[in-house]
């Protein structure tokens, strides 16, 4: 088995991004060489795959937050752009859906994606994703790995234990290339 190579900045920019790393070594190492460490995994992966590349360190754009000018939410009222979830649209919520109303991430992205449409619209969203999400499988988004791999090492081995799926996962995330579970990754356990 290939040992993961240890990052540092003369790691080779393909052989990183074939590699599995923590989001804390990720921050570690963009703290160590003066690398914005703000954002999600994916960002920050892209900055440091960029920086071992090319040497440049890139600049982080800020995103400005707009407060909303809506003071009374309604059913007509239409989402405003740059949608954050506040306290105000999660009461509109609750009164609307019930107190079980939660934020899930499926629903904040619909949110923010959806700029000009209705809180009607919202609140038939919300019923939709759930039903979605009770027929089947719910998207895992790409820098949950670990989540996804879990979940598919089940879905082929139900019998086995949380424990060993874990074997299976370090024994992957050592591995150069893709982070997905293939029922080859069982040999870890032998």
């Amino acid at each position: 088995m290939n040992e993961r190579p240890i990052l540092d900045k003369n790691l080779d920019a393909d052989t990183f991004l074939n590699y599995y790393y923590l989001k804390e070594e990720l921050v570690s190492f963009c703290k160590e060489h003066g690398i914005p460490s703000s954002g999600g995994k994916i960002d920050i992966t892209n900055r440091i795959a960029h920086y071992l590349k090319t040497g440049e360190i890139l600049s982080v754009k800020s995103v400005r937050s707009h407060k909303s000018n809506i003071s009374v939410i309604t059913e007509d009222t239409l989402i405003e752009p740059n949608f954050v979830c506040s306290e105000k649209h999660r009461a509109f919520f609750k009164e609307k859906i019930g107190p079980s109303f939660s934020f899930p991430v499926a629903f904040q992205k619909w949110l923010k994606t959806n700029t000009g449409k209705t809180y009607q619209d919202a609140i038939n969203a919300y019923y939709q994703i759930l039903e979605d999400k009770k027929k089947g499988r719910s998207q895992i988004d790409k820098q949950f790995e670990y989540n996804t791999y879990i979940r598919d090492f089940f879905d082929d081995n139900p019998g086995k234990s949380l424990d060993q799926a874990i074997i299976c996962w370090k024994y992957k995330k050592a591995l150069p290339g893709h982070n997905r579970y293939e029922k080859d990754d069982l040999i870890s356990l032998q």
